[in-house]
């Protein structure tokens, strides 16, 4: 409970929209859920890193050695230009581990699913490009279970039918 309420806490609303980030991170943690308690703090952590004035080392403090080390592998590094993020998303996926793999996993899933929900105000243009980009990362994971593949597509194809020239 801790780490949903420090979560809670820092994820009003999420770097670079209008969005409240709750929704993302109960997605994210259903995924998960059956996989581990470090795999479900880690899917609450990951963005709030990412997201907010958090560090790894806090999390490190709060919750853990085995939870920060997951955390660190699933967060792009902000200080880089957006561009380099995505390509080292992408160029990095062959090489996470089991438990990154599906976090990254239920992470891309929960993100086209709110693309699909609740667009965001992008041109058409650039929400093609996220469902192609997303689908990049994923096909390089090393771990893809097909239970989670299957909501995966689901959301990528929800997010393609939504988007109008």
């Amino acid at each position: 409970m801790l780490c949903v309420n420090f979560c809670l806490k820092c994820a009003h609303v999420r770097t670079g929209t209008t969005a409240n980030n709750c929704g993302q991170i109960a997605n994210c943690v259903a995924i998960n859920l059956p996989l581990g308690f470090d795999r479900v703090l880690a899917a609450l952590l990951h963005d709030v890193v990412e997201d907010q004035d958090v560090t790894n080392a806090e999390v490190a403090a709060e919750f853990g050695a085995s939870v920060a080390s997951i955390v660190a592998e699933v967060t792009d590094d902000k200080s880089l230009a957006k561009k380099e993020r995505k390509r080292l998303q992408v160029a990095s996926a062959p090489h996470k581990s089991k438990a990154a793999s599906i976090i990254k996993l239920a992470d891309k899933t929960a993100n086209l699913r709110a693309l699909a929900n609740s667009p965001p105000p992008w041109p058409a243009e650039r929400k093609t490009g996220y469902v192609g980009w997303a689908r990049s990362v994923v096909s390089g994971l090393p771990v893809k279970p097909a239970p989670l593949m299957a909501p995966f597509e689901t959301a990528a194809n929800a997010a393609l039918a939504t988007i109008t020239p």
